[in-house]
């Protein structure tokens, strides 16, 4: 398979270029008409000589393909499938109409996957840190089942859930977390610039010190001695953590107890069984078996935590037992819900209460969220006060001391 070059003309006269791979140029002209493109010239492309620096800086700034690009690819593969586009020729033409590099790559190489004889499914396996386990079931699935076109149109959608509830919660801590910041740079300044100055002017005073002023000074002392060696311990904590987050059983901890966290926890909660409860309903509306529909379920949960009493729902859904007393022996299902899956078991409409538990836990996770920096605030306004508090006394308080005993003396 070669590279060509081609300009030609779209179907509003405009010129256009770009590059294919194809086995001839009757390949890339039938590739270009199929996308709209009227070919005007093909031949090879010339190979493109780069230099080490170049490429080593080409890479640095490459931008990795994103959740905002799989969400463009799986509407625009919908639209393609539904139009009757063969597979083939609608890689090709969204590999010509991509802009990133990273995804015209990745397209590139599913398209090459796909000419050797491979399915779908297993071409974006090359590529599940992109795609993730969930999107490839879904489409293997889809293969299965001839209902590729709706398994596209599906996780359009469920991919806009996602993405919004993420930026939602981003929104909502963005205040909080700059305030925090905030109050770290604060009282690392104050610390080595303003304290030490005070300090040496109640140095001058030879009297007794407030005892909060003492542990203001003593502080600010042990941070100026200390810094390199607290630098360096913020440093290794923090990969300790990170390393500690990474393996399974820290991470299933830190899922448990995150969970129980105030104001963050029930939000947390209600955004990870929405999306089972969404993820579930999809696998099993596609022709999933209960089994699998579950095991991959509790892969894309994206918490440990969450994902173990799924694999226990489908443990006891194996060994014969109801799916309404399986997810009532989780202890993470409200009784509303445990109601509506087993009315749902009941009458065969399991898929469709699926998404109405879904959609209820997305209002409420709407409602929380939008009350999440109202609830924040006041802990963080307390933290101010408390912090103002505490440098008002100890700087002020020497002063106040000072003057009173100079107009005791004065008025002696």
């Amino acid at each position: 398979m070669a590279t060509y070059a081609w300009r030609g003309r779209n179907v509003r006269g405009e010129a256009v270029q770009g590059q294919l791979e194809a086995m001839t140029e009757g390949g890339v002209a039938d590739q270009l008409m199929s996308i709209g493109v009227a070919p005007v010239h093909i031949a090879i492309a010339p190979e493109k000589t780069e230099t080490a620096t170049d490429n080593w800086f080409a890479r640095l700034n490459r931008k990795p393909v994103v959740v905002e690009d799989i969400l463009v690819f799986s509407r625009q593969m919908y639209t393609l499938n539904k139009a009757g586009v063969p597979i083939l020729r609608a890689f090709a033409g969204l590999e010509a109409s991509a802009t990133k590099p990273a995804m015209v790559d990745m397209l590139k190489d599913i398209r090459a996957s796909l000419d050797q004889g491979r399915e779908l499914s297993a071409a974006m396996a090359r590529h599940q840190d992109v795609f993730g386990a969930f999107y490839i079931s879904m489409i293997r699935v889809g293969e299965m089942t001839g209902r590729l076109t709706e398994v596209f149109l599906r996780l359009n959608e469920h991919l806009e859930f996602e993405r919004d509830v993420r930026e939602r919660i981003k929104q909502a801590m963005r205040y909080p977390i700059f305030v925090l910041i905030a109050m770290a740079i604060a009282v690392v300044i104050l610390n080595i610039f303003v304290i030490p100055v005070f300090a040496n002017v109640f140095a001058g005073f030879h009297a007794e010190l407030p005892l909060i002023t003492r542990g203001l000074l003593a502080f600010s002392a042990w941070m100026l001695a200390w810094w390199p060696l607290l630098l360096a311990g913020a440093i290794g904590a923090v990969v300790l953590i990170r390393g500690y987050l990474n393996t399974t059983a820290g991470r299933y901890r830190w899922d448990a107890r995150k969970l129980k966290l105030p104001i963050v926890g029930d939000i947390v909660l209600k955004a990870t069984l929405a999306r089972f409860a969404r993820s579930f309903a999809l696998s099993s509306q596609s022709g999933v078996p209960l089994v699998q529909a579950l095991t991959v379920v509790a892969q894309t949960v994206d918490n440990a935590f969450i994902g173990s009493r799924i694999e226990q729902m489908r443990d006891g859904i194996e060994r014969g037992e109801t799916i309404t007393r399986c997810a009532a022996a989780t202890g993470v299902f409200t009784p509303v819900v445990l109601q509506m899956i087993a009315v749902g078991e009941e009458t065969g409409e399991l898929d469709n209460l699926l998404f109405e538990i879904a959609g209820m836990y997305e209002r409420e996770t709407d409602y929380n969220i939008k009350g999440l920096s109202a609830a924040i605030e006041p802990i963080l306004l307390a933290v101010i006060a408390v912090l103002v508090l505490l440098l008002a006394l100890g700087v002020f308080l020497p002063l106040w001391n000072l003057g009173q005993a100079a107009m005791g003396k004065g008025g002696g």
